[in-house]
């Protein structure tokens, strides 16, 4: 199966290198344009219809994302790869996006599997939750995908994860609870990186520190949260999650 798809970055060798990476290991890309700016790649998509776009989210004087700017939703019939060379946060904001994204210098291996993603999931992606995810000034959404869908939650509203194998129970304010065939560690990655807000308090969860309503130091030690729920705590967690609180030592 053939897929086409353009390049848009403002570095052409970053273009070329790119464009070469494709054609030896994925040869079922077909890169049929290569733009340098924002005004053509918007141009290029109108004309070239590309089911996939390998897009730079940082170029002079535009974000990548501007590009969703210039079309209406139901145009946005192609999926987005972006490329990025920048910080930590932009790639915490793709990660809870559930975006897919390479990280500058590209190494064939990620952009291997990325094309296979791409190609078991070409459900139409919810690029607004990347916007938010972004700004400095929204609050955080994360993408938790389940068999058929990716359902976007606050991240305030998570209240702790449950490990169980290779998949993750996530629990959320309202009573809502979503299984996701993801690990605890995968999301311990993308939640812990923001210090003061999740905390690792046992092999098996990870908790919402601002829902801690009671630490109850018999029977092992464990904590009682705002729902309700009981999860444990490990004896070498203790002190850690003394100094995030705060608070003194009796």
């Amino acid at each position: 199966m053939r897929i086409n798809a353009i390049i848009i970055d403002d570095e052409s060798m970053a273009r070329s290198l790119l464009n070469a990476m494709l054609t030896n290991h994925c040869p079922e890309i077909e890169i049929v344009d290569e733009c340098k700016d924002l005004a053509s790649g918007v141009k290029s998509i109108h004309k070239n219809k590309p089911q996939l776009v390998f897009l730079d989210i940082e170029m002079p004087g535009h974000s990548g994302l501007e590009l969703l700017d210039f079309f209406d939703e139901k145009e946005v019939d192609f999926s987005i790869i972006f490329t990025t060379a920048y910080n930590h946060y932009a790639i915490q904001a793709f990660k809870l996006s559930a975006v897919d994204y390479l990280l500058k210098p590209i190494e064939p291996e990620e952009l291997e599997n990325a094309i296979e993603r791409y190609k078991k999931n070409t459900d139409k992606k919810d690029y607004s939750v990347l916007k938010q995810n972004l700004s400095d000034t929204s609050p955080l959404k994360i993408g938790l995908p389940t068999s058929n869908s990716i359902k976007f939650v606050n991240v305030d509203d998570i209240i702790y994860l449950k490990a169980d194998g290779s998949y993750t129970h996530v629990f959320i304010k309202n009573g809502i609870s979503v299984t996701v065939c993801k690990t605890l560690k995968y999301f311990e990655d993308i939640l812990i990186s923001s210090p003061g807000q999740f905390f690792r308090c046992h092999k098996s969860y990870i908790v919402n520190i601002s829902t801690i309503s009671d630490w109850v130091k018999s029977d092992g030690g464990y904590l009682i949260l705002s729902n309700g729920d009981q999860v444990s705590l490990s004896s070498e967690k203790s002190t850690e999650l003394l100094t995030l609180l705060n608070i003194a030592k009796r």
